[in-house]
């Protein structure tokens, strides 16, 4: 008995994850120190950490594909609150030399209508930000989506963006409906609902597929979209926690049991997602062979994962990111975050790959 629950351990601890990484025209050509990847044609905008192509690349259940792993063990993988058999959350580096262009993207109610299954909402976090980079977040005040119409026609619509200066820690929330743009010299952790529609209202010209009908059908012309400042908490900060995703950072003084990596309200085993965000980490326990994870390295921590235990390899900073299902406990959650003047000024909420 002692022998098949080892097994049972063993089959569903911490595993790493290779990225996939994706050509885009606004992207970088050398993806050092990050990852050890030159582009050989044209430029890499995006590693993708937890895409349904991406391949596991440790552990028992090394070579398959995280699309097919959830679509098999979605419990031992989510827990007993997953409610679907399906990759839950899209996790991206993004690598931006170039501006992206000026897009939006859709709710689930619009999504489910054309036939996708998801919308998109999504979060940035700066991973390294150049002196004066600066992201395009919602619209003005006032802005009319006939004057957006306008702008898109005249190649005048960045002027009725509002833009955010930002610096490398900060984090950025964009939900569904936000006409948004990423502008050059930023290295980004983007968090998303699996899903990567993206609706293109202008590309500065690049001959790119545009999508000016549905991007005006998606556009909310207020959101809650903006900078979410950190709060500290025990042994963590939290960085943003919405409906669909979790997103906090963790202190590892020498090393952190994983009984320890829950939140105060988390009280079921839940599938949590590891990223070295800078340095490196080891994470060892008993019945699977360590794990080495260097800067920009993803582990995935299934529900039915062992404990273990997260060593710090020096200069280590550690994100750790869950999903979330809207519907459930995190309505209370958002009424508290709302009282507690945790996002303060932020009003209310009022297809194509990549940017």
């Amino acid at each position: 008995m002692e022998n098949s629950l080892q097994s049972t351990f063993s089959a569903w601890a911490p595993f790493r994850i290779a990225p996939c990484f994706s050509e885009r025209v606004w992207g970088f050509l050398d993806l050092h120190p990050w990852y050890d990847r030159v582009a050989e044609g044209a430029p890499i905008g995006e590693a993708w950490l937890t895409g349904d192509q991406c391949v596991v690349s440790s552990g028992a259940q090394a070579g398959q594909t995280l699309g097919a792993l959830f679509a098999e063990n979605p419990e031992a993988l989510l827990g007993k609150v997953a409610s679907r058999s399906a990759s839950p959350l899209l996790i991206k580096v993004l690598f931006v030399k170039q501006k992206l262009s000026v897009q939006v993207h859709p709710d689930d109610r619009m999504a489910q209508k054309n036939g996708d299954p998801r919308g998109k909402t999504e979060c940035w976090y700066i991973l390294e930000a150049e002196p004066g980079a600066q992201v395009a977040c919602g619209l003005k005040p006032g802005v009319t989506l006939n004057e957006v119409k306008e702008g898109i026609a005249a190649g005048t619509l960045e002027e009725s963006l509002n833009l955010l200066d930002v610096t490398r820690g900060e984090m950025v929330f964009v939900d569904a409906g936000t006409v948004h743009a990423i502008w050059p010299g930023l290295i980004l952790l983007e968090t998303q609902q699996n899903c990567d529609l993206t609706y293109r209202m202008y590309d500065y010209g690049r001959g790119r597929e545009l999508h000016i009908q549905k991007s005006l059908e998606a556009t909310r012309l207020v959101t809650r979209a903006g900078k979410v400042p950190a709060r500290a908490l025990a042994g963590r900060s939290l960085l943003i926690d919405e409906d669909y995703f979790r997103v906090e950072r963790i202190e590892v003084a020498g090393s952190r049991a994983s009984a320890s990596l829950p939140g105060e309200g988390e009280t079921a085993p839940v599938l949590q997602y590891l990223f070295t965000a800078a340095g490196a980490a080891r994470v060892a326990g008993a019945g699977f062979e360590a794990l080495a994870v260097p800067m920009g390295g993803i582990v995935a921590v299934p529900a039915a994962s062992p404990e273990f235990v997260v060593e710090d390899l020096g200069a280590l900073e550690l994100m750790r990111i869950t999903p979330r299902w809207p519907g459930g406990n995190n309505d209370r959650n958002k009424l508290e975050r709302a009282g507690s003047g945790l996002y303060p000024g932020r009003g209310p909420a009022g297809a194509a790959p990549g940017g």
